[in-house]
């Protein structure tokens, strides 16, 4: 047997650095799993959820994107972006597939395993939530606010971080942290995309009590815009262990060393891909996850 049908990964996180790590991830096939950060609300999800409601599927939709082996006209259709100077302007057809399955009250969970098998993804992708939730903040100044993009826009530096309401994990999600060999946060952004599923309780009790899965955080290759970016990579692993109710995390993985950082385990890799410094680069992350595994 290959360390691919032996070992179950699972990624948590959102966004562009999620869908990152899936896809160099691609090789466990059905023992890999991302855990998906339901919260935006910008751009085509936040215009659909504002008249739609549900859950943000901008995330999941991006993972999938990137996970498409096999173009065809049905991954062509999830992938179009409309253009033009209509409602529909900017709106992605996938977001909208997703949306209507929900409005056809198909579980939000079997309406990306109806889309997985049409578009032959073999990782598994579980929504951190099936309810729908905002992300609300607090700044060092003592102002709340409501909302990824306000979140985002923050001048000040955040001391917390909730989800508005308050809502239950996906229960596959849980299950998977339980099972895992390897639990991967990040990369990404870290307020708007790492944090949120970690917010959730049933999520960091799993994490938490998964004694023998490691706990893996990778790091970003450039800087954050806003109060992500006013956070030192002390103070992110530090928010990531506390939702974790105090769970260490075992591996720091960058492609800087971190001499400050005595009390984590960092591990110094290249991760960058050849052409744009500041994306990380499949075949490095699927090496450097597999090589901690292979430990």
């Amino acid at each position: 047997m290959t360390l691919y049908s032996q070992k179950k990964v699972v990624a948590v996180g959102g966004g562009h650095g999620l869908g990152r790590m899936l896809a160099a991830l691609k090789s466990f096939g059905g023992n890999a799993t991302g855990i998906v950060a339901t919260t935006d609300n910008g751009g085509s999800t936040g215009r659909i959820r504002s008249c739609q409601g549900g859950i943000a599927w901008g995330d999941t939709r991006n993972c999938i994107n990137q996970l498409i082996t096999d173009p065809s006209i049905s991954s062509m259709m999830f992938e179009y972006r409309f253009k033009g100077s209509g409602e529909l302007d900017g709106h992605n057809l996938g977001n909208l597939m997703l949306t209507a399955l929900d409005n056809l009250s198909v579980r939000p969970l079997d309406a990306i395993n109806l889309i997985r098998s049409m578009l032959k993804v073999d990782v598994n992708i579980i929504p951190m939530t099936e309810h729908p939730s905002d992300l609300k903040a607090l700044s060092t100044e003592g102002r709340w606010v409501t909302g990824e993009t306000s979140v985002d826009e923050m001048p000040e530096k955040l001391i917390r971080l909730d989800l508005e309401p308050e809502v239950a994990a996906t229960k596959e999600g849980v299950m998977a942290l339980e099972q895992a060999d390897a639990i991967v946060l990040g990369p990404g952004s870290f307020l708007t995309s790492i944090m949120p599923p970690l917010l959730l309780p049933d999520v960091g009790r799993a994490i938490a009590n998964n004694k023998t899965a490691q706990l893996v955080f990778v790091e970003n290759l450039s800087p954050e815009a806003g109060p992500a970016g006013k956070m030192t990579l002390k103070e992110k692993l530090e928010w990531c262990e506390r939702a974790c109710q105090g769970r260490r995390i075992d591996v720091v993985l960058g492609d800087e060393p971190h001499p400050e950082l005595s009390e984590w385990n960092c591990v110094t890799t290249p991760l960058a891909s050849p052409n744009r410094d500041w994306r990380h680069d499949r075949d490095k992350l699927h090496d450097a996850i597999k090589a901690l595994l292979s430990d």
